[in-house]
């Protein structure tokens, strides 16, 4: 890469001269004529290597040179270094004109009288050369030889896109007024932003959530390395590009996983910043330099930096600039004065900046006020963002960042160009259009303007068109059109029966929770010598807490430079092993990056045609509290895959306390439609459950698969009964069936046992209940059944709910049926028609708060009441926190006896009888639960 910056000297950020007296200023002078000699006599890239050269020297020389990662405030690529142009530039301007003036017609027309439902016009208006060049040079379509790149566009700029595929012909006029109007225009709608759920043929990456864009195109990349390492795809040529603005920069999201790209080397990446200098509502860095900031952190963070500040009629003023004058005051100056000047006239910047010292005035005399004007920044010129371009793809061994600076509605008018106020700027006056049309020599008349001016005329010179022919034969050299979703995939083999054997049977004598029923699942899982290979776990550095070490011998942590140390574990059975083909993604302590992971992973069926099934197993609550944005953009993307809420729970986590315990995850997941929620008790059902999540999302009969089925596990060791005889598969996936009553001896657990023969001594007249459990709540649930037919002589069945979610899901689908279509026969919701043949009072009863089983309050037949954890977690054993929260065997038998005195089927007094009994309000007494099972 030829364009490296030199590291100069320096006493301020960007490169100004350092402060402090020189000796022997003649000695100084003849060094920087010699200098300047030889960037004359033998260019820039010379120059540059006797620089570093004499830098290095001076290290070996034990010459202290302070580093700066920051250079002057000019183009990281000398002019002499820039490539020839490959493309027809006027013929790509003029089009390129067509799309800025379609793009900003389609949101004004978005605002006419009835419809008003907004837009953005200037973002595309300054980031349309950023763009067009890759568009027309770079972005390759999925017909590529190649592959085909992933970009991800700037969700802002989506009218720009959209202005794109009207002139490639894959969008109409009826299309574009159908923007932001997603049902009202069913079948000719367009999206506000990139959404790839709306627009599944189009759109691939959701973008608009600031920061989420840069994860998911690191782990994007990440994921086309790891494809190919592990033998599934050659992605060798294929390239991920992100469009990002200065101000999203900010998120911590888009700086925070800059490490991993630099780390591996992930030179298929390329964001490309539009440094606009603007926020939402006014400048990034009103007192300072973002660019300069950014190429800091870049640099600092491992990546290689191309700056793009300054149009091509700059550079003869640059030559001329012997003395740096210029580019000093280019220095110096703070953003804020920069978005001034583009938001005022040639004169003022005459004066406001070029008169800064005689020097650079003298510079400009001979140029006009226009001709000052038209001094453009570097991300509106061709040449200066091709170079960057090209320099980017070609450069190894680091992800490349290219800082482009811009003008935010450049073009638009005195009105937008450059305003603070430009981002809510939705729609132009009969002038502006008229400005905007002469502008960009758009052949539409002052007539046609002023007939409606909420609804100017689109332009399409047609098919024929010489300029449309050139760019579709560019789009058809690249590959074809770009963005473009394909959902066609490799046909995959789902696992065999046999993966699902070891569930089914239970843990005999032995404990074990149900996590480590899921991790020995997934490992026989991965066993299948069809599917086992397309398994991704993930799992952000806690694998040995989830029992998952068992994989690193096998399975292998995933690094691209292999394992190139000696490990302090090697001679344990489960070392710590690295592989460039390693199966295991490891992302460290980073929920953010592990669920952009799992995203690149669970859209890889789409991306790539290459199905892979990510598990995200993550700790406690630190999943959909913590990422719950990055789901949802997952959902978006329409990723599919395992999530694993592992050491589930509010009170079975014990010891880790109150930003730990989680009681409310299965709240934040019901959020998200695309999440199928399950709170299993026992490892069969794990079985099954994932069984079916395979299915919807590979077996191809199922009519959505793109969900991620969400399974929450527990760390509580417990014997894993073995799967009962007649189970109901059905009722158990969906959502909730009756727990059998084990015959005295048969069961395995001497509790459940005594539980069966107490019930069974009952006679047909005794006290009915259901008590309704999830998760690690249904051993206690059982616990409650045999209290209370042996001291209150009351029979209680027991439900295993696996999804309250999903009980609700089908319920309130049955009201509305019922409320769209009066004239048939109302559907009776799938909880209703469980409990329907039972009778007794209901209570539910789980490890999180009330929110959760009351998700089914409203379709259940009779009187409901609910316990649960609510308010925050803390540190105790599980049975003390159990008896705090009221969650406990003993409260479920109180809660039961109290809705039986209601009803007149248990004497008045036993509630307080019971609650004397247990001693129900003394946390110490609390016995439900085991200490077993590692925190």
């Amino acid at each position: 890469m030829t364009g490296e910056p030199t590291q100069f000297l320096s006493g301020q950020v960007g490169g100004s001269p350092a402060a402090g007296l020189d000796r022997d200023p003649e000695e100084t002078a003849e060094w920087i004529e010699s200098f300047d000699s030889l960037v004359a006599e033998r260019g820039t890239e010379r120059a540059q290597f006797m620089v570093k050269s004499i830098l290095q020297r001076a290290g070996a020389q034990s010459v202290g040179v302070p580093m700066v990662h920051t250079t002057d405030y000019v183009n990281t690529i000398p002019a002499d270094q820039e490539p020839e142009y490959p493309g027809d530039e006027e013929t790509e301007r003029r089009y390129r004109a067509w799309m800025r003036w379609n793009a900003a017609v389609l949101v004004h027309r978005a605002q006419r009288p009835g419809i008003g439902v907004g837009g953005h016009i200037s973002t595309y208006a300054g980031a349309a050369t950023l763009y067009e060049v890759g568009f027309n040079h770079f972005f390759r379509g999925k017909d590529h030889p190649g592959g085909g790149d992933q970009v991800f566009f700037q969700g802002h700029a989506s009218p720009g896109m959209y202005a794109r595929a009207f002139m490639e012909g894959r969008l109409s006029e009826e299309d574009l007024d159908g923007f932001r109007q997603e049902k009202s225009r069913e079948g000719h709608a367009l999206s506000s932003y990139p959404h790839p759920r709306l627009m599944p043929e189009f759109w691939e990456f959701p973008t608009v959530s600031m920061g989420i864009g840069p994860m998911n195109a690191i782990y994007q990349a990440q994921s086309n390395r790891y494809l190919h390492n592990r033998g599934i795809k050659d992605t060798s040529d294929q390239h991920v590009w992100a469009f990002l603005g200065d101000g999203e920069m900010d998120e911590p999201e888009s700086r925070g996983l800059l490490q991993l790209a630099a780390n591996e080397n992930l030179d298929n990446l390329t964001f490309v910043v539009n440094c606009n200098l603007q926020r939402l509502d006014g400048p990034v860095r009103g007192n300072g330099k973002v660019m300069q900031e950014l190429e800091a952190f870049f640099r600092g963070a491992g990546w290689n930096v191309i700056k793009v500040v300054w149009g091509r009629e700059w550079d003869s003023l640059l030559s001329k600039d012997r003395e740096g004058h210029l580019v000093r005051i280019m220095n110096e100056t703070p953003d804020g004065d920069y978005q001034t000047y583009k938001a005022e006239n040639g004169a003022f910047v005459r004066d406001h900046f070029f008169g800064k010292s005689p020097e650079t005035k003298e510079l400009v005399a001979d140029l006009t006020d226009e001709q000052i004007w038209n001094l453009k920044r570097g991300g509106h010129d061709y040449h200066k963002v091709y170079a960057a371009y090209r320099a980017a793809v070609e450069h190894k061994g680091q992800p490349t960042v290219i800082l482009a600076k811009t003008v935010k509605g450049y073009g638009l008018g005195p009105h937008f160009e450059g305003r603070n106020a430009t981002h809510q700027m939705k729609k132009m006056t009969l002038q502006d259009l008229k400005d905007f049309r002469d502008h960009l020599r758009i052949p539409i008349t002052d007539e046609q303007l002023e007939a409606n001016p909420y609804e100017p005329p689109y332009y399409h010179p047609g098919p024929d068109a010489p300029e449309i022919r050139y760019l579709l034969a560019r789009r058809g050299e690249l590959g074809g059109s770009v963005p473009q979703r394909r959902k066609e995939h490799r046909a995959v083999a789902l696992p065999s029966e046999k993966a699902y054997e070891i569930a089914k049977r239970g843990s005999g004598k032995q404990q074990a929770a149900t996590t480590m029923s899921f991790v020995r699942l997934l490992k026989d899982v991965m066993r299948d010598k069809e599917f086992g290979s397309r398994i991704v776990p993930i799992v952000p550095d806690e694998s040995r807490t989830f029992g998952m070490d068992a994989f690193f011998p096998t399975a292998k942590i995933y690094n691209p430079k292999g394992q190139n140390y000696l490990s302090v574990d090697r001679d344990l059975v489960l070392a710590y092993k690295e592989s460039p083909a390693g199966q295991l993604i490891h992302p460290g302590i980073n929920e953010a990056g592990a669920v952009a992971a799992f995203t690149a992973a669970g859209t890889s069926y789409a991306t790539h045609g290459e199905p892979l099934v990510p598990v995200y197993v993550f700790y406690s609550m630190f999943g959909f509290q913590r990422t719950g944005d990055s789901f949802w953009a997952a959902a978006d993307q329409m990723a599919r895959g395992f999530v694993i809420g592992a050491t589930a729970g509010r009170t079975t986590l014990t010891g880790e306390g109150l930003q730990h315990a989680d009681g409310h995850s299965p709240i934040l997941a019901s959020t998200n439609p695309a999440v199928v929620a399950y709170d299993p008790a026992f490892g069969y059902e794990i079985g099954h459950i994932v069984r079916a999540g395979l299915e919807r999302m590979y077996g191809g009969a199922h009519e959505d698969p793109n969900v991620m089925y969400y399974l929450t596990v527990y760390n509580e060791p417990i014997v894993q009964p073995a799967e009962p005889a007649g189970l109901d598969v059905d009722a158990l996936l969906r959502g909730m069936y009756r727990l059998p009553l084990p015959a005295p001896g048969e069961g395995g657990d001497t509790a459940a046992d005594d539980a069966g023969s107490a019930f069974a001594r009952l006679g047909a007249d005794a006290p009915r209940a259901q008590v309704l459990a999830s998760g690690v709540a249904v051993p206690w649930a059982i616990e409650a059944r045999q209290i209370l037919a042996e001291d209150w002589g009351v029979a209680a069945d027991v439900w295993s709910v696996t999804s309250w979610t999903e009980l609700r899901r089908e319920g309130l689908a049955a009201e509305e049926q019922a409320f769209l279509h009066p004239e048939l026969e109302a559907p009776v919701p799938f909880v209703t028609r469980q409990l329907a043949a039972t009778s007794g009072p209901v209570v539910a009863v789980s490890d999180y708060m009330k929110a959760v089983p009351d998700q089914i309050r409203q379709f259940v037949p009779r009187d409901y009441a609910v316990l649960g954890a609510d308010g925050f977690g803390f540190s105790d054993t599980r049975a003390a926190a159990r008896r705090f929260f009221k969650i406990d065997a003993h409260s479920v038998v109180v809660r039961t006896l109290q809705e039986l005195a209601r009803r007149g089927e248990v004497p008045a007094g036993a509630p307080r009888e019971a609650i004397e009994k247990y001693r129900l309000l003394d946390v110490n007494a609390g016995t439900t639960g085991n200490a077993g099972g590692d925190a």
